[in-house]
């Protein structure tokens, strides 16, 4: 790479290259990344289908995009592989990329991210921008079809380096294993949709590997996220009318509900005691103004009135 083409004082340029010396002195077996040696801040990448997945043998190529700004600004993700979990030549919407920037952190690095992704690959899209949610038998389809030759992307250098991240991937990557129709997820929705809710919940334990010193790669749990537009409607154990009804054990009650008591409520003296009062008022203030009414209505209120 012409080193000498940039501004080795950019802080851009500076973390970019170091992260590229880290890489090729650190390789991972599960993803290779290079940039464009016209242009560093745009890099092609290939990640390996996660294991124990629909996507295990695959082969799956994509485009990162640094920003001028970059390790403070976040960059952009896209496959250039089909595979059934992402949309193609599509900016991919987590919050390792440009569309949540207020989640980016500086310290986080291209590896960082390509082990994030791996990550989101098994799990639920939910319905987040740029998300596709194909069966697993088409999945596994797509993956082995990954691995007859890579995408055509971009011009000539582009191509030769996506074709050498191909061939290198291919050494690394086991075939496609195979799987019998017993275990396709179309006869078995309950416990495909199980599994695919039990990986995104490991998800937040994933970690990234061992790096350069000068680079932190933190752990990714509660900021590395995808963001779904909405919750989804299981999101309860239960369902709403589900009743929960406790049993009386032994004493020859078999399994019958326990009746909730009836709540009996004893009226205290000193309640009985207002309520006698109030009554009574009530009782002397109705009698004193039917008395006033008859006093007015027979022309003796004037007397009174002439009297006092």
């Amino acid at each position: 790479m012409a080193e000498d083409k940039y501004n080795l004082k950019n802080p851009a340029v500076k973390r970019i290259l170091q992260e590229v010396k880290e890489l090729q002195s650190n390789p991972s077996d599960d993803f290779m990344s290079l940039p464009l040696e016209e242009n560093i801040f745009e890099w092609q990448f290939a990640i390996r289908g996660p294991r124990d997945s629909e996507f295990e043998g695959g082969i799956y190529h994509g485009r990162i995009q640094l920003p001028s700004e970059y390790p403070f600004k976040p960059p952009s993700f896209m496959l250039l592989t089909p595979n059934g979990r992402f949309e193609t030549q599509t900016k991919i919407c987590l919050s390792i990329s440009n569309h949540h920037p207020e989640h980016w952190q500086p310290s986080w690095s291209v590896r960082t991210a390509l082990v994030a992704l791996i990550a989101f690959m098994p799990t639920s899209p939910n319905g987040a921008l740029g998300s596709l949610d194909y069966t697993k038998e088409e999945r596994r389809t797509l993956a082995i079809k990954s691995r007859e030759s890579p995408p055509k992307y971009g011009n000539p250098e582009r191509q030769k380096l996506i074709d050498e991240i191909h061939e290198y991937m291919l050494s690394k990557t086991p075939s496609v294993p195979q799987h019998s129709p017993s275990q396709s997820s179309e006869e078995h929705p309950t416990e495909a949709k199980t599994e695919a809710e039990a990986e995104a919940n490991q998800q937040d334990s994933v970690t990234v590997g061992a790096g350069n010193p000068g680079i932190p790669n933190p752990t990714l749990n509660e900021r590395v996220v995808e963001e779904p537009p909405v919750a989804p409607a299981n999101a309860y154990p239960y369902p709403v009318a589900t009743k929960l009804v406790r049993e009386i054990p032994g004493e020859g009650l078999n399994n019958q509900p326990l009746r909730r008591p009836e709540m009996r409520v004893q009226r205290s003296f000193v309640d009985d005691r207002l309520f006698t009062w109030a009554a009574v008022g009530l009782t002397i203030a109705i009698l004193v103004l039917l008395f006033k009414k008859f006093i007015k209505s027979s022309g003796h209120g004037a007397v009174f009135m002439d009297g006092s």
